[in-house]
C-alpha cells in the first residue's frame, strides 16, 4: 500500500503512514471456443479501492487497523451465458454491481487478533496460496463449501467476528462466526443495509493451521477447516449443513532462481444434504520460469462430485502464465478445459475457455 499524504514539517513519519491506500483493476477477455452454451467472446472487470488506517503508526493506541474496500464489478458473465460451468472461470464474474465489500476493524493483543465487521470469509479461510494466480473460482475457494451454504464470499460479504490465535511460528487457530443469511442484491444493492435476526441463523467456521514443510529448507502450510451453518428462514439450503476441508500448499524444490510448488484442495459435505458432497483438486506452480523471477507458471484441476441423475460431475482443467510487466501490471493468458459443465439443468459438452487477464496495481 502506498501512504496518502506527503511527508510535511508539521507531521511526524508515523502519521504519514497511519493512512494506506491502493486500487487495483482486474479485466477478463474471455472467449469459449468449443462446448458449453455457446461459443462467442465477452469482457468483464473488478475494481477494488482500499484505504487502511493504522492506529498504532497515528499513536493513538498499539494494535488497531481499520480498512474499507469498496468495489464495482461490470461486463459479461461468462459462465451463465456463455460455458455453463458450475465452478465459475472467471473468480470476479459477478454482473454490474457497485458495492461495499469489506469495512472491519481489528485489534491484535500479542499473538492473538479480533476482527469485527464486514468480511470476506476467503480472506482468511479455506484458501490456497498457490491457488490464487488460476482464474478458475474453484481454486479460489471449493465448491464444496461456496454452493452447499450461503457463504460470505466474493461479491457478497456478511457481517462477522473472527479470533486468531499464533500459538507458535508451526501452529495457528482460526475461527469465525458470520450471518448466517446475508442479504441477496435485490434487497441490498450496496451491501450498506445489514440486518442480523434469529431467522438468518449463523455460519461458523474453524481452521487449524500447521507451517511445517515436509521436505527439508522448504516451504509449506498445511489447513484443516471445519464448518457448520443454521437458519430458519425459507432460502433453499437446508436448515442445518456443513463441512470440513483439508489445504495443502507445498515447495517441492527452491533455488535462487526457481521455485516449484504442489497444492491441493479436498472437501467433504454430508451426501445426504448435499447433491455437491466432495471435491478435490491437485495443482503445480512454478515461480521464476524462463528466468523471470516475478513470472508464474500454473497447471491445475479441479473435480466437483455431483450426485445427480440428470447432470454429470464437472471437472476443471486450467493452464496458466504470469507475466508480471512491472511492480504495478501483469498480463496472465490462461486456457481451461470444462468436461461436462454442471452448471444448467441440462448436459453439455466439453468447453474449452481462453482468457487474458489484465491486473493493474496503483
Amino acid at each position: 500500500m502506498t501512504p496518502i499524504f506527503a511527508q510535511s514539517q508539521n507531521d511526524s513519519a508515523s502519521q504519514q503512514s497511519a493512512f494506506n491506500w491502493e486500487i487495483l483493476y482486474t479485466g477478463d477477455l474471455v472467449n469459449n471456443f468449443d462446448g458449453g452454451i455457446k461459443s462467442g467472446t465477452m469482457y468483464l472487470g473488478l475494481v477494488n479501492a482500499k484505504l487502511g488506517f493504522d492506529f498504532e503508526k497515528a499513536d493513538w493506541w498499539k494494535g488497531g487497523e481499520l480498512f474499507l474496500n469498496i468495489a464495482n464489478t461490470h461486463g459479461g458473465k461468462p459462465s451463465e451465458q456463455l460455458v455453463g460451468d458450475f465452478q465459475g472461470v472467471s473468480n470476479i464474474e459477478a454482473g454490474n454491481l457497485t458495492f461495499l465489500y469489506e469495512l472491519w476493524y481489528k485489534q491484535r493483543f500479542g499473538n492473538i487478533a479480533f476482527t469485527i465487521g464486514l468480511q470476506d470469509l476467503n480472506a482468511t479461510f479455506a484458501a490456497s496460496e498457490n491457488g490464487t494466480v488460476f482464474n478458475n473460482s474453484s481454486f479460489g475457494i471449493q465448491s464444496s463449501i461456496s454452493d452447499n451454504i450461503p457463504t460470505p464470499i466474493f461479491p457478497l460479504t456478511a457481517l462477522g467476528i473472527m479470533f486468531e490465535w499464533e500459538i507458535n511460528n508451526t501452529f495457528s487457530i482460526h475461527t469465525a462466526l458470520y450471518d448466517g443469511t446475508p442479504d441477496h442484491y435485490e434487497n441490498n444493492p450496496f451491501n450498506v443495509n445489514w440486518k442480523l435476526s434469529n431467522e438468518d441463523g449463523y455460519l461458523s467456521v474453524g481452521e487449524l493451521r500447521f507451517k511445517k514443510s515436509l521436505i527439508r529448507n522448504l516451504d509449506a502450510t498445511y489447513k484443516f477447516g471445519a464448518y457448520f451453518h443454521e437458519h430458519n428462514d425459507n432460502t433453499p439450503q437446508e436448515q442445518e449443513n456443513g463441512g470440513v476441508y483439508l489445504i495443502a500448499d507445498q515447495e517441492i524444490y527452491s533455488n535462487e532462481k526457481t521455485t516449484l510448488s504442489l497444492f491441493s484442495q479436498i472437501g467433504f459435505s454430508p451426501k445426504s444434504k448435499n447433491n455437491h458432497n466432495h471435491y478435490y483438486s491437485l495443482g503445480i506452480n512454478c515461480r521464476g520460469i524462463f528466468g523471470r523471477s516475478a513470472d508464474m507458471a500454473g497447471l491445475a484441476i479441479a473435480y466437483a462430485g455431483i450426485d445427480k441423475n440428470i447432470i454429470d460431475s464437472e471437472t476443471a482443467m486450467e493452464l496458466t502464465y504470469q507475466l508480471q510487466i512491472n511492480k504495478w501490471i501483469y498480463l496472465r493468458p490462461d486456457i481451461q478445459y470444462i468436461i461436462d459443465p454442471a452448471g444448467t439443468d441440462r448436459k453439455l459438452e466439453n468447453a474449452v475457455v481462453a482468457f487474458l487477464r489484465l491486473g493493474i496495481k496503483i
